[in-house]
């Protein structure tokens, strides 16, 4: 979710009103299936008892259908603005924070944030001497957001030996085959890579594919490539262990992430002129600025702090005195605004566990330039 904040950038620019509905969606066994048949009884009464439209209360009821076929636990996540669903999300998991049936003058993802986590794309490339299929997928989310299908030519895919001069020629023209179908397949993952921009490639498949194809692939995708030793196109593979792998791979990942993120911090806290700031206030202030480039807050904090949501620059505000230009769209939870103002400034932002921060700071951030009497 973090790498993705700014594609909902325009959503936080839509006047409201905007209805959010954060709510357990799970189906599958008699207690859920019972509490997914009053869902939308309880959703309409809440939110009529907040005056929400009857186009917008129709959009809510048809988006909040049961997530069937899917496993349980899930949560589902649904924006709704001017009769339109904006934004109708299923989540694996149970809920990862209070559930959330309201009407708002502005978007708030924070409940989807906390979520999905620090979200990131990967691609996961199950390839064959004849082809291969290529899926996006991402961290925090259920299902494939692509998939691709590389269909490579069939003639003379196996070298069969019919001697001399005839099966050397054979052989060389099988061996063609392969290399060009590998072509095929690396330039197809080389594009997805462009395009998307995931964290990790995971390869598997036949030994020989696999290494025909990580040998052609571009240095962008050869960087984040891993490779499982799995023939996963063919019947005996199993598929449990392979995803349990791919799954393990992209922990790593998220691990590595986090980490190089905190560490940043940690080092630029030590410098006379820090690329970092700390503090509800001085984040707040750099937000103004466009200055942050990753905002870092600790999931439960400053629940009992509000601020206010502005329709243009500085976007944010703590009192009406420093909102500058902007006009007051509505006093939200100071979460919700931070998130806010740092989708509208293409700046991402990770929530972290209680305890990560140093002691007694509840919310950071890693800046575009430097802060300090210095600083240029």
């Amino acid at each position: 979710m973090a790498e993705q904040l700014n594609t909902y950038a325009e959503l936080f620019k839509k006047s409201g009103p905007w209805t959010t509905v954060y709510v357990d969606a799970s189906t599958g066994t008699v207690d859920t299936l019972r509490a997914g048949d009053v869902l939308p009884d309880r959703v309409r009464e809440v939110l009529s008892g907040q005056g929400i439209s009857k186009q917008d209360l129709k959009a809510v009821e048809e988006a909040i259908s049961p997530a069937t076929g899917v496993p349980s636990p899930v949560s589902r996540f649904v924006l709704v603005r001017d009769g339109n669903i904006e934004v109708n999300e299923i989540l694996p998991g149970p809920l990862a924070g209070p559930e959330k049936i309201s009407v708002d003058s502005v978007p708030d993802l924070v409940p989807l944030m906390k979520q999905r986590g620090d979200d990131f794309p990967y691609v996961v490339a199950e390839v064959g001497r004849d082809g291969g299929e290529i899926r996006l997928q991402y961290a925090r989310r259920n299902g494939v957001a692509e998939e691709h299908a590389v269909e490579g030519s069939k003639e003379n895919l196996k070298k069969v030996p019919t001697g001399g001069w005839e099966q050397g020629r054979r052989q060389h023209r099988t061996e063609e085959i392969w290399r060009k179908n590998a072509d095929e397949i690396a330039g197809a993952i080389d594009r997805v890579v462009s395009t998307c921009r995931p964290r990790l490639l995971v390869v598997a498949g036949d030994i020989r594919a696999r290494e025909l194809v990580v040998n052609q692939l571009s240095e962008a995708s050869r960087s984040i490539e891993a490779t499982v030793e799995s023939h996963t196109r063919t019947g005996g593979a199993d598929q449990k262990v392979f995803q349990e792998e791919v799954s393990r791979l992209v922990a790593e990942v998220w691990a590595q992430q986090q980490q190089e993120i905190l560490s940043r911090l940690e080092m630029q806290q030590g410098q006379d002129n820090p690329e970092s700031t700390t503090g509800y206030g001085n984040v707040v202030t750099a937000l103004q600025q466009a200055q942050v480039e990753r905002l870092i807050l600790e999931e439960a904090a400053l629940g009992d702090h509000e601020a206010l949501a502005l329709d243009k620059e500085p976007w944010i505000a703590t009192e009406k005195a420093n909102a500058l230009d902007g006009r007051v769209l509505g006093t939200i939870s100071a979460p919700a605004a931070m998130v806010r103002a740092a989708a509208l400034t293409d700046a991402k932002v990770s929530l972290v566990p209680s305890g990560v921060l140093s002691e007694g700071t509840k919310v950071a951030a890693l800046l575009r330039w430097p802060t300090g009497p210095s600083a240029s």
